[in-house]
């Protein structure tokens, strides 16, 4: 089965113990004002121009003959400066599973593993249980998950994982809706099934201010997560810096000048 990917990252060690990998699953269902990857949330592979130094010469736009290319529109190989890429790569989950196993033995003397992230990888449940399934006895693995996706698939995915990270953003579901684009109703039971469920979990919040941060909605999620451990994530300020590369615009600022426009 083949999975779509925009980063697999080496050396990590914020996404879990030790020193592991981290895989990035394209495509989300959120659509939250803060995310920092922006080049995750579309499910398809498009095109990744790196702003910051374009000449503008018009070349990457002019008609070639490159199959890689045909889908995105713009030419790969021309840039002068090497700006021109593409986020998203096919990968079959076997050859997938044997890259990420060959760093198996560093992994388990270093109390390290692998970590799927995204994105959501709950978006591609089934290459990801395939995967999960390649990799499971071998070496430690991970899930960072916003938690949305129906409960036999959370409980697919998740089950087969040792550790899961797991978002818990906003208690109130229409304060949810406004700034993620989804409701909290599934996240909240897929939640409230992890706490039982005896699998080594973590719930994080991130802060974000005037949004996520504010005295009641950390309250709230407090009574959420109980006795489970709860990580408090710091903002983001550089988050922005991608969205122009992926063509898309960064909300957040205007949202949060109009929330203190607003209290004032």
């Amino acid at each position: 089965m083949k999975g779509l990917i925009f980063d697999i990252k080496e050396f990590a060690v914020h996404d879990g113990e030790g020193i592991r990998t981290t895989v990035f699953f394209k495509g989300c269902p959120l659509r939250c004002v803060w995310c920092h990857n922006p080049e995750g949330l579309s499910p398809k592979r498009e095109l990744y121009l790196k702003q910051n130094g374009c000449l503008s010469c018009g070349l990457c736009k002019k008609p070639c003959d490159h199959p890689e290319c045909q889908e995105i529109g713009r030419c790969l190989h021309i840039c002068p400066k090497n700006l021109v890429s593409t986020a998203g790569m096919e990968w079959e989950a076997e050859a997938l599973a044997e890259k990420l196993l060959k760093h198996k033995d560093f992994f388990n003397s270093m109390g390290g593993g692998i970590t799927l992230s995204g994105g959501e990888p709950l978006l591609q449940a089934d290459f990801c249980a395939e995967l999960l399934t390649l990799l499971k006895g071998q070496v430690h693995t991970a899930i960072e998950t916003s938690g949305f996706a129906n409960a036999d698939t959370f409980q697919k995915v998740v089950g087969l994982c040792d550790f899961v990270f797991m978002d818990v953003k906003l208690a109130d579901a229409e304060q949810h809706k406004k700034y993620t684009g989804v409701d909290n109703k599934i996240i909240l039971q897929n939640a409230a099934w992890l706490k039982q469920s005896g699998i080594k979990h973590t719930f994080r919040t991130p802060l974000i201010p005037d949004i996520t941060d504010t005295e009641e909605n950390l309250n709230a999620i407090k009574t959420i997560v109980g006795d489970s451990p709860w990580e408090k994530l710091a903002y983001n300020p550089l988050a922005g810096a991608k969205y122009k590369n992926v063509f898309r615009e960064y909300l957040l600022e205007d949202i949060r000048k109009r929330l203190k426009q607003n209290d004032g």
